[in-house]
């Protein structure tokens, strides 16, 4: 092939197609679980402490490091089998190994991991699983088990993956802290097909807790939600209203806007993860292909009826409070058109007033340009008077004569000067 230049992305984004294979598991064996996220601001965390924290495991047992910023690591720990998982929010460790003991569910397999470097892990438990894979016996005896095993009232019992393999479980905590669930592949099912079925166990429980968050986070701010909900509405009525003034009103309401604001932004990271891990579970629950056995209620109805409804209640609560929010949104628009248009009332009935005041002051001026001319003029004719003092003689006239006859056309030229300089002026 002639020499092209590759992409600098072309092998790694092909490798991730590839990047977290499903472990091949025997009949019988045994298989623990555990999902670790920080409490706080999981998918900004430092994941180095993740890789750490997985390093001091394998450091126990000799086993060998993962490649600088691997996502997945699979290692022999003893007689186990060790597959790490690296996520947006979460790592989790599943690890495995041939055989079952004769107690079901044995708190003592999970002693797998250390007391100690459980109780150094960067993060909290979000979930914890014990599964028991054993050959599939007869129906009647999958019931027993599963009457023996798992609570009857929330017993979940299906075959999968086209009659590959029955599955069992609960969804409860057990006494010792865990999570449990059986499968009974048939005796032709291969090693990668039990892997895949547990696989898609781990995550649909993993993401079904993580799912949950949202709805924790939803019902923590229903109260919240309503009672904003109830004070934009008393403010709506009082704005109909007019009982209160405009600003106070438009302030209240800025504040409930920031708040409804504050909320939404607070939320919007783990609404949407929700959104995503319920559709995940969705996802993994059909993948399994699962057809109903001995009359038990499947996985698909399980999380249709105990599932559901809290997906549906977190999705009802983000709409809810982007519904409110929009609502406070256009309330404070109405608002503010309103004091803008008072405002622009109260600017209008401003200028008349200037108007009015404007027309006064140009009387007045009149009127003081009036007095001023006469001023003017009685200076300008003493003035006058005094300089043609002496042509009285000449012309044989009295004083009282002259001035009386300089005055008429000094008050015309003073007259005409003002209303010039006042041309000028304009």
């Amino acid at each position: 092939m002639p020499p092209i230049q590759d992409h600098p992305l072309r092998y790694p984004l092909t490798n991730e197609l590839h990047a977290r294979p499903f472990p091949a598991m025997s009949s019988p064996c045994t298989v623990v679980y555990l999902a670790v996220k920080q409490p706080n601001e999981a998918e900004h965390r430092d994941r180095m402490q993740d890789l750490h924290h997985l390093t001091d495991l394998l450091d126990r047992h000799g086993a060998p490091h993962p490649q600088p910023g691997a996502t997945h690591h699979m290692a022999q720990i003893g007689r186990h089998m060790l597959k790490w998982e690296q996520h947006t929010e979460f790592v989790s460790y599943t690890v495995y190994s041939d055989g079952t003991g004769s107690r079901a569910f044995d708190p003592a397999d999970f002693e797998v991991f250390p007391a100690d470097w459980l109780a150094a892990a960067p993060g909290q438990r979000i979930t914890s699983t014990m599964f028991r894979v054993e050959p599939r016996p007869a129906d009647a005896a999958v019931r027993t088990l599963a009457q023996e095993w798992f609570v009857p009232e929330s017993v979940v019992v299906s075959q999968v993956l086209d009659g590959s393999a029955v599955i069992a479980g609960d969804f409860r905590i057990d006494p010792a802290g865990h999570m449990r669930f059986a499968v009974f592949p048939n005796a032709e099912t291969g090693s990668q097909r039990i892997g895949r079925i547990v696989q898609r166990l781990c995550e649909i429980e993993t993401y079904r807790a993580m799912a949950m968050l949202g709805f924790s986070r939803a019902r923590g701010l229903t109260p919240t939600i309503s009672a904003l909900d109830t004070h934009l509405s008393e403010m709506m009525v009082a704005m109909t209203g007019g009982s209160a003034p405009a600003e106070q009103t438009l302030s209240q309401l800025l504040t409930v806007s920031a708040e409804l604001e504050a909320m939404a932004a607070r939320s919007a990271f783990r609404f949407s993860a929700t959104g995503a891990y319920d559709a995940l579970v969705n996802q993994r629950v059909r993948l399994l292909r699962e057809t109903r056995h001995e009359g038990f209620q499947t996985l698909a109805e399980f999380m249709l009826r105990r599932f559901e409804p809290a997906m549906r209640t977190v999705k009802s609560t983000e709409k809810r409070l982007e519904t409110l929010a929009n609502r406070a949104r256009r309330a404070g628009e109405l608002l503010r058109t309103r004091v803008d248009v008072e405002r622009s009332a109260q600017n209008q009935a401003l200028l008349a007033s200037m108007d009015r005041r404007a027309d006064m002051a140009l009387r007045l001026q009149h009127t003081v340009e009036g007095l001023s001319v006469v001023a003017i003029s009685y200076y300008a004719v003493s003035l006058a008077a005094y300089a043609l003092y002496p042509l009285t003689t000449a012309l044989d006239i009295s004083k009282g004569s002259l001035t009386a006859l300089i005055t008429l056309p000094v008050v015309g030229l003073v007259w005409l000067g003002v209303r010039r300089i006042r041309k000028k002026l304009h």
